[in-house]
């Protein structure tokens, strides 16, 4: 097996055994079932005739409760991947633990891309989980299910990713907490540049809405948050927003259009160089 594949299922390993994704796993389980529960009362809301709301009505409101949701999923996945990541290179540094393995025929860069491969899958299989059983428990307590499902697990995925990848760059000169800290204001910040951004796109002003073109570009994890919204609303709330215009593009927790596809392709590119960063940075320092 190549040395990248046994370091990344190493490292799954080992972070299988920490008590931080039994404690998700059980937090998850939790909001899930409280989410199932209260989205099972827009069913038994009615109007001012006493009458049920309609289906259409449901699904906005469904729609609009789940993106809230989903963000503190999103929240959740960050903040993980900033802890878990923070430590990757420079917990083992510290430790030693490097200095042995680095005595064996491996490279550095093979650490690296082994340790990012094995967190990615960690990522990916809990963005997958969650996302699926809290989908299943809202169409069970609804019947709503968002128009583009597997988008936005894939988004959530890519923005846990983001962090993954920026904990790990920090990882290799700085130590645990200070790399997790950093990489998770950072994501804040990235989400408040985002809301910046689309409050000058309602204001039409240029200056505030490259504010949230560069945080887009810099860190990318905002952009596929608002892919992910895109995924979650119905095609009804979808054209309203459309016909305010630019008022309907300001509203931080609304999407009217996909992520563009040069967006994504960026992200690929980020995703590669944020890999090459943390393979030049670990290669760089003396252990």
């Amino acid at each position: 097996m190549p040395p990248i594949l046994v370091i990344a299922r190493l490292t799954v390993q080992e972070s299988s055994r920490r008590r931080l994704l039994l404690a998700l796993l059980v937090l998850t389980l939790v909001v899930v079932g409280f989410s199932a529960w209260g989205f099972n009362k827009i069913t038994t809301v009615t109007n001012s005739q006493g009458q049920t709301l309609p289906s259409d009505q449901v699904a906005i409101v469904t729609s609009q409760l789940l993106i809230v949701v989903v963000f503190m999923f999103s929240g959740v996945l960050a903040l993980s991947a900033a802890v878990v990541a923070g430590p990757l290179i420079s917990g083992e540094v510290e430790s030693g633990l490097l200095l042995s393995m680095l005595a064996r025929p491996v490279r550095r860069s093979e650490i690296v891309i082994g340790k990012w491969l094995g967190l990615a899958i960690l990522v990916g299989i809990y963005a997958a989980g969650a996302g699926l059983l809290e989908l299943g428990a809202v169409e069970w307590a609804t019947g709503y299910l968002p128009p583009h499902p597997i988008d936005l697990i894939l988004y959530v995925a890519a923005e846990g990713l983001v962090l993954l990848s920026l904990g790990m760059l920090l990882s290799t000169r700085l130590s645990g907490i200070t790399a997790g800290v950093i990489a998770l204001v950072a994501w804040l910040i990235a989400w408040i540049a985002g809301v910046v951004g689309d409050i000058g796109t309602g204001l039409q002003n240029p200056a505030l809405q490259n504010v949230g073109v560069v945080s887009h570009l810099l860190l990318p994890s905002d952009g596929l948050w608002r892919g992910a919204i895109f995924a979650m609303e119905p095609d009804t709330l979808i054209a309203s927003m459309r016909a305010l215009g630019t008022f309907g593009r300001a509203n931080p927790f609304a999407a009217i259009d996909p992520p563009p596809i040069e967006f994504l392709m960026w992200v690929v590119i980020w995703f590669a160089g944020m890999l090459a960063l943390s393979v030049w940075s670990f290669r760089t320092r003396e252990i």
